[in-house]
């Protein structure tokens, strides 16, 4: 809130300043402005006009995003842990199955969604889909409290993050399956935080478009996690695999 309401300080203080320049320009009969001047002077004013407008939509859509991912104690105070996980799954849009049942609640494409999950307060959750959700690190919070999750996709989640897969060494004793595929913000340093899930089996780490190297890091992936069978598609290999042989190639000339 501090850093929007200072943007916006500066923003009015540019307008204030440019506004009052056009005045002395336009109002000065003896002098008055050359034509490309005051195009120029025009055109920085309508700028410090947009800019102000994006950085309100950038924040309120922040504000957005921090209010789907917001701890949601006051659900957990009066119906406990496994309703407000199950609540905040299904605020998303996302979808989730109780321990030892074979039902799935999922939310439909209105965000609609059956309550009754409010039947499994005593299961906590054992798989969770969270995929094309705007889930991020803090929201995690919410899922933190269900040491028995086995299950958990993410796949094309645009707010996962290098600080999100840190933070899921919560489950480290449970996860079995994670897919992170299709996630821009995920970097080759943040896959180096899933060595602490050393009882997972599955992993798909699809088209990931921030890492670098593909090739080496599903081979650093296999040896961290030597029982986890590991997806990686979406990626050219061949190109790869090319100019890592051309490179090997220039070194031995040069020797």
């Amino acid at each position: 809130m501090a850093a929007s309401l200072a943007s916006l300080h500066r923003c009015c203080q540019r307008s204030a300043l440019l506004l009052v320049a056009r005045r002395q320009a336009f109002s000065s009969s003896s002098s008055p402005l050359p034509l490309h001047k005051r195009l120029l002077l025009s055109l920085t004013q309508r700028f410090y006009d947009v800019e102000m407008v994006l950085g309100w939509r950038f924040q309120r859509t922040r504000n957005k995003l921090r209010k789907k991912n917001a701890y949601y104690s006051y659900t957990e105070k009066y119906y406990g842990p496994n309703i407000a996980s199950a609540y905040y799954i299904l605020s998303l849009r996302g979808g989730f199955r109780y321990f030892g049942q074979s039902e799935w609640f999922h939310a439909d494409q209105r965000g609609k969604f059956s309550w009754d999950f409010l039947n499994y307060k005593d299961l906590p959750l054992e798989e969770v889909d969270m995929s094309y959700t705007v889930i991020n690190y803090t929201g995690l919070v919410n899922l933190e409290k269900h040491r028995s999750l086995r299950t958990l996709k993410l796949k094309g989640c645009p707010e996962v993050d290098d600080w999100f897969l840190a933070r899921l060494h919560i489950f480290q004793d449970s996860l079995e399956e994670l897919d992170i595929s299709h996630c821009p913000r995920i970097t080759t340093g943040g896959l180096a935080a899933l060595r602490n899930l050393k009882g997972l089996k599955r992993l798909n780490v699809s088209s990931l478009s921030g890492i670098s190297n593909p090739g080496l890091v599903v081979i650093l992936l296999e040896e961290m996690l030597p029982h986890c069978l590991i997806t990686a598609t979406g990626y050219n290999y061949n190109m790869w695999q090319a100019e890592g042989e051309g490179k090997e190639e220039q070194r031995q000339r040069q020797r």
